[in-house]
């Protein structure tokens, strides 16, 4: 029997199958919420990251007790920058943390590079064994990955998303997830923006043209409601 769940998102209620949705958490890295990382270094705010993390968190925690696969987007290049592309490629131009590399060698290989702290991954969000980690070197999760592929493999439709930058990394792979017919959620309180009013933004963006806001709370609770009627043998 297909499991159901009524999230209260805006701008209307939207009702899901939870075997067919998944979390996608993106690029939750110390280069975007931690002091010292590429976002702090070329001066954007990264104080309320905390939050963000520990909300997070406990979605990550809440979709795998209710078994959602959670799916983390992780951002950054090889050492060698074979996905850049050169001074052709957009985001050779494009990307502050190669133009910073660039004009401070100090840091020449040390920004969202493989390998480095400041790719990784924070520890408190440290993926378990069952989850899914999708590398990519664009803003879009779907740009060069095989996000789409482990989707359709598992008859995802609906997709919880959350993570950094909310107006960047996070808008782009909801854009991408809208024009491939998946149902996008972006989670409004596991979500941190780069630069002032981008949050704000985004959210209209996202809720009036490319999908819905939900919160991790509110997601929580739907979640937790479905699991009692099952225990209870409700109908769903």
């Amino acid at each position: 029997m297909t499991r159901t769940v009524t999230l209260p998102a805006r701008p209307e209620p939207l009702t899901v199958a939870v075997e067919e949705t998944a979390l996608i958490i993106v690029d939750m890295q110390n280069a975007y919420c931690s002091k010292g990382g590429y976002l702090d270094l070329v001066g954007f705010d990264v104080s309320g990251a905390a939050p963000v993390i520990a909300e997070a968190a406990r979605i990550a925690a809440a979709c795998r007790e209710a078994g959602v696969p959670v799916i983390y987007l992780q951002n950054g290049f090889a050492p060698d920058q074979r996905e850049v592309g050169g001074p052709a490629a957009p985001v050779w131009h494009k990307s502050n943390a190669l133009k910073f590399m660039r004009a401070n060698e100090a840091y020449a290989g040390k920004l969202i590079t493989h390998g480095t702290w400041d790719y990784a991954i924070v520890p408190e969000l440290a993926p378990e064994r069952d989850d899914i980690l999708v590398p990519k070197s664009r803003y879009s999760g779907f740009a060069g990955t095989a996000l789409e592929q482990i989707l359709q493999a598992r008859r995802i439709r609906t997709l919880l998303v959350c993570g950094v930058a909310t107006n960047v990394c996070v808008e782009s792979t909801i854009r991408d997830a809208y024009h491939r017919e998946f149902f996008p959620v972006m989670l409004t309180d596991a979500t941190m923006a780069a630069g002032p009013g981008a949050q704000a933004a985004t959210e209209f963006n996202v809720a009036t043209f490319f999908g819905w806001l939900s919160s991790g709370a509110e997601l929580r609770a739907a979640l937790m409601r479905n699991s009692l009627e099952q225990i209870d043998g409700k109908p769903l």
